[in-house]
């Protein structure tokens, strides 16, 4: 789960993160008094949305006054914010953060995520602050520093004080660079947080060291142990149609093809994406219906796909191990006779009761093309979904 600028800054407070003041405003009397209450000589208006690169995409801008921060608000409010991470449709900018204006002096970058290589967290640190960690990962490798986390005893603090040195944090920083640190993985940690990121990190003119902005991920899977954390969930941010798949426990991306997919099995339906990806076509999502799906879940998982107006053909990749053939044939049978559906559908159906599956698709009068093997079922959606052109 995702939560904006805002509310992670707010949330690292309480864990003793140093944070700049800031005030929220979603209307642009709010975001003058904000201004106002604040009281420096520079404010900045920063856009609240769930994507990276919003200064670029002008969704963060200095005001000298709180009429100039009024007016500034009046440009980003509103607009439909895009970056690297909206896609080219953007986000509407319906939150504003009004912060102090802080003398700048250097820029890092901070981050806590898990390390799937070493199944460990790892606190990453880098002298590129401010910019696109990705870029900084691709261009200069050398420039992100690595801490492996033991579980059983955390972030230690010769590891702090070492990422510190490695920044190049002058000398009679360090122990507060290194108290930082201590505090942010607190956070992490006790948060059931699956990633943190402060980009930029900032060292002021005035020798405080500070997280100018805050991004904070949650655990979906800890949400039960953070119950008030569920209110900070903004559905405005999200796809709609990935909220409705988190209702019935599917696990749905939707992406910017025009081939619909659906697998039991997250390797499987990665899998299943690059195969449509050889054969020349483009996925429309991923959707993992799980290994114990029901037929209830199919058929809704089924809707889901043909509620994409993208969608012009639905490849159905099925191996039935604790999921069965048949179960799946019949969820997908009530689907498409419930929603008319009159776009092609590719099936490729092997394991557990998959004749009788097989049968199912057969005789529901639905004309469903069968495959033999993946390569088969992908070059069939691909041309499938061409001739719909």
């Amino acid at each position: 789960m995702k939560i904006h600028e805002y509310q992670g800054k707010a949330l690292l407070k309480d864990y003793d993160v140093p944070v700049p003041r800031g005030i929220v405003a979603r209307t642009l009397e709010e975001a003058e008094a904000a201004a106002r209450e604040l009281g420096t000589d520079v404010v900045v208006v920063k856009a609240q949305i769930h994507a990276g690169g919003r200064g670029k995409g002008g969704g963060v801008k200095i005001a000298k006054s709180p009429e100039e921060a009024k007016q500034v608000a009046s440009e980003i409010l509103g607009m439909q914010l895009v970056t690297h991470q909206t896609g080219p449709e953007g986000r509407e900018v319906k939150t504003l953060l009004i912060e102090e204006g802080l003398p700048i002096d250097k820029e890092f970058y901070l981050g806590i995520t898990l390390d799937r290589v070493t199944g460990r967290n790892v606190f990453m640190a880098s002298s590129a602050g401010g910019m696109e960690i990705e870029k900084v990962a691709e261009e200069t490798p050398e420039l992100i520093l690595k801490e492996t986390i033991d579980p059983s005893v955390g972030l230690r603090g010769f590891q702090a004080r070492k990422l510190a040195f490695g920044l190049g944090i002058p000398n009679d920083l360090v122990n507060q660079a290194t108290r930082f640190m201590l505090s942010l993985y607190d956070a992490y940690e006790k948060m059931d947080a699956s990633l943190v990121e402060i980009n930029p990190f900032l060292l002021t003119k005035d020798n405080r060291l500070i997280a100018l902005d805050a991004k904070v991920n949650f655990d979906d899977n800890a949400m039960f142990r953070h119950k008030d954390y569920v209110e900070l969930r903004d559905l405005n941010e999200e796809e709609p149609l990935e909220i409705e798949a988190s209702k019935y426990d599917l696990n749905y991306i939707k992406l910017d093809g025009n081939i619909g997919c659906m697998v039991n099995g997250a390797g499987l339906a990665m899998a299943t994406m690059d195969i449509i990806k050889l054969a020349g076509g483009e996925p429309a999502n991923f959707l993992d219906v799980g290994g114990g799906a029901s037929q209830e879940r199919v058929e809704q998982a089924f809707k889901i796909l043909l509620a994409d107006d993208n969608v012009k053909a639905v490849l159905i990749n099925i191996f039935g191990g604790i999921v069965r053939c048949d179960m799946v044939a019949n969820g997908v049978v009530a689907a498409a006779k419930n929603l008319g559906v009159s776009i092609p559908i590719v099936a490729r159906l092997e394991g557990t009761n998959v004749e009788e599956g097989r049968r199912v698709l057969r005789d529901s009068g639905i004309n469903i093309l069968t495959a033999e093997g993946m390569n088969d079922a992908a070059e069939k959606v691909v041309s499938a979904a061409n001739a719909e052109f």
